[in-house]
């Protein structure tokens, strides 16, 4: 209740949830490189009376507390791992100022990081390095095609010559096998004929125009069994 004219409403205060983006703040890493972060954050306010009564401007403070919790935080860290290391940095953040701003009556609930900028000639260098890293990766692996590539044809002309040995071995193992079976089908059929000296010595007359039809032919040989037959028919 309010008394007109001595009671008033000291200022209204939105308990909704908020969100506040702070502009991009300087930050030194380990390493003396200055890195621009920009840093959203999300809040309420749990308790009016005390976001009132305890502090004059509680955005105003919450700012200047993130920026310097963050600057502690940066501090301790260098280029890289601020770059790959957001998650850790926005949980310290969160409990921090979570904790700070309680006796306020306000709730942090969330803090994140939009950006962080490194100096345009550390970003030169870093587009250099991945240029570089990309390009060193793309040789490899072209180097490793031409490898495999390599490797696969020699197997396949190894097995290509594996196969072609082996079909000539086949080839020549079936030629044999159908030369000697015809040598013996041969030597059957006449033991089975058991032909005389006179047949024999008959054959081999006419396997003489044959033995002579050649400019190496120079000497004949004669077997014995032949004066025999060639007496027989005389």
């Amino acid at each position: 209740l309010l008394v007109p004219f001595v009671d008033s409403v000291r200022s209204k205060v939105d308990m909704r949830e908020q969100v506040v983006s702070f502009p991009p703040q300087p930050v030194i890493t380990s390493d003396n490189l200055v890195v621009s972060i920009d840093t959203v954050l999300y809040f309420k306010v749990v308790d009016p009376v005390r976001a009132t009564y305890e502090i004059s401007n509680f955005l105003q403070a919450i700012e200047q507390l993130t920026v310097t919790t963050l600057r502690n935080v940066i501090g301790s860290l260098d280029l890289e791992r601020a770059l790959t290391s957001r998650e850790e940095i926005n949980r310290h953040l969160s409990t921090v100022l979570d904790e700070t701003t309680g006796r306020w009556g306000i709730k942090v609930t969330r803090v994140e990081i939009k950006a962080i900028e490194p100096p345009p000639s550390i970003r030169d260098s870093m587009e250099k390095q991945m240029r570089a890293e990309r390009e060193r990766r793309a040789t490899i692996l072209n180097a490793e095609g031409h490898k495999q590539a390599a490797i696969l044809t020699a197997e396949g002309e190894k097995q290509s010559q594996v196969l072609r040995a082996d079909g000539d071995r086949q080839a020549r193992i079936l030629q044999a096998e159908g030369q000697a079976k015809a040598i013996r089908t041969v030597f059957d059929a006449i033991h089975t004929a058991n032909p005389s000296q006179k047949v024999l010595a008959y054959q081999y007359l006419q396997a003489l125009p044959q033995i002579a039809n050649g400019t190496a032919n120079k000497v004949w040989i004669v077997p014995t069994e032949l004066t025999k037959a060639l007496e027989g028919m005389g």
